[in-house]
């Protein structure tokens, strides 16, 4: 047995031991701590952590890496999930991590999710990407007679919208003075695309020695009283920087569990540490239906797996990794009821064993089960509820 087959072999039992028969989601606690120290051991100096909810949306795993990091901070992307927030943690500072149409706001402040709450609502730091937005939230801050909290996105290289170039946030900042109730907390920068930029373009050094660049030249537009959040970073990047970036803050959200996207070298020194374990229900020869025994036509020209089996669930956005060789295959096409796998010919496997299968993604994809299996120590050890999406 290799470490990846004697892992999920004693990764099985302890599910089996605690009676799961269905899909799940597994959170490896052991692994999560892993990941924990080893981003503390390469987390710049002087700068906080802002932890990103929408990708860790369970409140107890919020709160062991948030302990961890002692952060009050937290950068939000859903209402509801804002009002969970700050309900579950008296301190907590929201930046929202993208800007919500106005009505909503409005509509969640005074009817729906977030009225009631109070003045935990002013630990809300909302964000503008556009003079027109600045305008209509200075309205609404004026309609209910209120302060609200702002800070700018800005683009620096990504370029999914906010706020173009530091002369147009130089503009943005001067017409501050014409909605007084607004509060500029500072700006909020995401460089997801650094990693991705070809060398024919100069490459992924050259793509974020252009993003800190325009992030200082952001900054250098903000007064001195406006530069309480000056954030930057996500999972992907946050542990590239050091504390001359210029930020005084990074956001990091999936790093810590470590899905399939983020498999990334900068990420190089931390463990996946959430799986989707599902019942295997049959094992099968492959042969299409309407071709019957006469696959073997297909099988011979490789174009059909000999093997195969169908999973309890399916169509996750997720990669198999359990049984080794397991792989996604259209010749049933794909069903969230009862998936395909091709198998190799010699995988040693029947049914009522598991299948396991890493998430792209953690945001959304930890909410699919309802709670979270979190193993430690050889045994599921708890379950935490995942936060409901709306």
């Amino acid at each position: 047995m290799s470490l990846s087959d004697t892992y999920f072999a004693e990764l099985s039992g302890a599910l089996r031991a605690a009676e799961i028969h269905r899909p799940c989601l597994v959170l490896d606690l052991d692994r999560l701590d892993h990941n924990i120290a080893a981003i503390k051991a390469k987390f710049a100096d002087g700068l906080a952590l802002r932890l990103v909810d929408k990708s860790l949306p369970c409140l107890p795993l919020i709160e062991h890496i948030r302990a961890a990091f002692a952060t009050d901070r937290l950068m939000n992307f859903h209402l509801p999930i804002s009002a969970e927030m700050l309900k579950a943690f008296p301190d907590v500072d929201l930046l929202l991590g993208k800007p919500m149409p106005v009505a909503g706001a409005r509509h969640a402040l005074t009817k729906g999710v977030l009225a009631g709450l109070g003045e935990a609502t002013s630990r809300i730091v909302w964000l503008i990407d556009t003079e027109q937005r600045l305008a209509a939230y200075g309205a609404l801050a004026v309609e209910l007679d209120r302060e609200l909290r702002i800070c700018f996105e800005v683009d620096v290289g990504l370029h999914r919208g906010g706020i173009g170039n530091p002369n147009a946030l130089a503009r943005a900042v001067a017409l501050l003075t014409a909605h007084p109730r607004l509060k500029c907390e500072g700006v909020m920068a995401y460089e997801a695309h650094i990693g991705h930029i070809p060398k024919l373009l100069g490459g992924p050094a050259k793509a974020r020695a252009k993003a800190v660049s325009l992030f200082r030249q952001y900054v250098a537009c903000l007064g001195p009283d406006q530069r309480k959040i000056l954030n930057l970073g996500g999972s992907s990047t946050a542990l590239l920087y050091d504390s001359w970036v210029g930020a005084n803050e990074l956001s990091i959200g999936s790093a810590f569990v470590l899905p399939t996207d983020f498999d990334v070298p900068s990420l190089s020194q931390l463990q996946p540490a959430v799986f989707i374990a599902t019942p295997i229900l049959k094992v099968v020869d492959v042969q299409v239906p309407g071709l019957d025994e006469r696959s073997w036509l297909l099988q011979k020209l490789g174009r059909l797996p000999r093997r195969g089996c169908f999973l309890y669930g399916g169509k996750w956005m997720a990669k198999p990794v359990h049984p080794l060789g397991m792989k996604t295959d259209k010749t049933f096409g794909f069903s969230t009821n009862q998936q395909f796998m091709a198998l190799p010919d010699d995988a040693n496997i029947g049914p009522d064993d598991y299948a396991f299968l890493r998430p792209t993604q953690s945001e959304f994809v930890l909410q699919q089960f309802g709670s979270i299996q979190v193993y430690s120590g050889g045994k599921i050890a708890a379950q935490w509820a995942a936060l409901p999406f709306s």
